[in-house]
Formats: structure tokens, C-alpha cells, sequence
């Protein structure tokens, strides 16, 4: 079975009318979470996905802001829940840097019973990760990076999936040149989008350390990337975001340009 990427929310931290960013990407029965959006609303995503809690056994935190790291609480908590229930098997993982996972289970402690924190230690890790660390998720090797973040620190990763295609996510700030070794040529690129750039003065993306559409068709063009994901956007033009971004992008980059919905699903090949 190929893999597939399973977009569960595609918004920024203010949407309303989508999701947070949050994401799967499937190796056959197994799934690898990264960030949870900002609250219980992931639980209706993977109902609706169809990713079953027994299939997470990684998460990967890319930061601590609200609309990344709620959610991944409340996956914590439900999957705990399950462990309990006797309806989960083997240990879940999850991944991010130091700060970050500090935070995390800070978080789960305070707001948690003891019945899910009990499992903190054994059967449900936070498994800190350093800028270049290898790890393993969902059966794939991958490698986490510092993004440089002007904000909060945040790590993205790179994936080899098993049929070889590079797999990278670049959290949701600008692409930072310290990590061109693991990005350049990328399969697949997943690249926010803040906004068009049309829209700039509108929304203004830079003042947030953010890009528009046309810098992530530019970078994607610098690094020779054959698909480029767009996402972590505005709201206010879902009804006809998918074209004007793809558009936008289109003006400097000519591979292939996704730019998902919430609950859409691509396949990686």
C-alpha cells in the first residue's frame, strides 16, 4: 500500500471556518501525528479520517503555540483512556524538542487525571529529540530539524518513505537555509501559506514571521521539490483558496501544487 498524506485541519491559529494545521501521514495500519490543532476538535478529524486511536503510536510536536499543541493533549488523553479500556496495544511516542515536550506534559499533568498520567514513564513516552536527531516513526526513518523559529522554538522533519521519495515538513514559519541539506530536492514539501500575496496587506504575513503562497512557489522553485503542500492559511478564502493559491505559486514554480482541504487525502507517490 503506498503511503498517504491525510490532511485533518489546514487553517492558522484564528480560523474558524477549517480547522488548525494538523496532519497523518499513513504507512499502511500505521499513522504518524504531527501536532493536534488546538483542542478536542482533532477527535471529530480522525473519527472522520478514519484513523483509528490504535494506529497512533508517534506524534511528533512541532511547537508549544495554541492552535499545535491542544490538540495533541487531547489525543494523549484518549489514547491513555483506551490503554485502560484494554482497546490499546504497545506504546505510544511522542516526539518534538526538549522545550516543547516540557510543556506538554506540564500541561497533561495539570489538566489530566491520574489514571491517564499514571502512564507517563511506561507505556506513553515524551521522547525529546535534538536539531539533526534520526528517529522512527510509523515503520520510516526520519530526521528532525530546527527551524529557527524567531517565535517559539519549533522543529520540522524529514521522512524517507518506503518507496525512497523524501518526505518534508517545515512547521509553519519561513523555510531557514540551515536546513538546506535536508530539504533540497524534496518529493514532497509541505509549506505554509499564510495568505496570497495579494492579500499581504490584508493579513500581513511578514509581520508575523509568515510567508504567502508566491514565497513558498519561489522556495519550492530555489530547491528543485517536485510537490509542493500549501497550507496553515486564512479562512476567508476556502471557497476558492485551492485555486487562487495553487495561482499564486504557479508564477515561479512548475511542479505539481497541492493545497488540501481539511479531511483531504493524498496520496504520496
Amino acid at each position: 500500500m503506498k503511503c498517504s498524506l491525510i490532511m485533518l485541519g489546514t487553517g492558522n491559529a484564528a480560523v474558524t471556518r477549517c480547522y488548525n494545521t494538523c496532519f497523518a501521514v499513513r504507512n499502511g495500519t500505521q499513522y504518524l501525528l504531527t501536532d493536534g490543532g488546538g483542542g478536542n476538535g482533532i477527535l471529530a478529524r480522525l473519527e472522520q479520517a478514519r484513523i483509528p486511536l490504535s494506529g497512533i503510536h508517534e506524534i511528533f510536536l512541532t511547537h508549544t503555540h495554541t492552535d499545535h499543541i491542544f490538540g495533541v493533549v487531547w489525543v494523549v488523553r484518549m489514547i491513555a483512556q483506551a490503554m485502560n479500556a484494554g482497546k490499546y496495544e504497545g506504546t505510544l511516542r511522542v516526539y518534538g524538542h526538549e522545550e516543547g515536550l516540557q510543556s506538554l506534559e506540564m500541561i497533561c499533568r495539570a489538566t489530566l487525571p491520574g489514571k491517564v498520567t499514571a502512564h507517563f514513564g511506561g507505556d506513553i513516552l515524551f521522547c525529546p529529540l535534538k536539531d539533526g536527531q534520526p528517529f522512527s516513526a510509523a515503520g520510516m526513518q526520519a530526521v528532525a530539524f530546527d527551524i529557527g523559529s524567531t517565535k517559539a522554538r519549533q522543529f520540522g522533519y524529514r521522512i524517507i518513505l518506503p518507496d525512497g521519495q523524501r518526505f518534508v515538513c517545515l512547521g509553519d514559519e519561513p523555510y531557514n537555509e540551515r536546513n538546506e541539506a535536508l530539504c533540497r530536492a524534496a518529493d514532497w514539501l509541505l509549506c505554509e501559506a499564510f495568505c496570497l500575496h495579494a492579500d499581504a496587506g490584508v493579513f500581513k504575513p511578514y509581520e508575523k514571521h509568515h510567508s504567502t503562497a508566491l514565497d513558498a512557489g519561489r522556495l519550492a522553485a530555489t530547491l528543485g521539490v517536485k510537490h509542493l503542500v500549501l497550507y496553515h492559511t486564512e479562512d476567508s478564502t476556502l471557497a476558492n483558496r485551492r485555486s487562487a493559491y495553487s495561482a499564486e505559486a504557479a508564477q515561479n514554480f512548475t511542479g505539481t501544487i497541492h493545497v488540501p482541504n481539511d479531511g483531504e487525502i493524498l496520496l504520496l507517490e
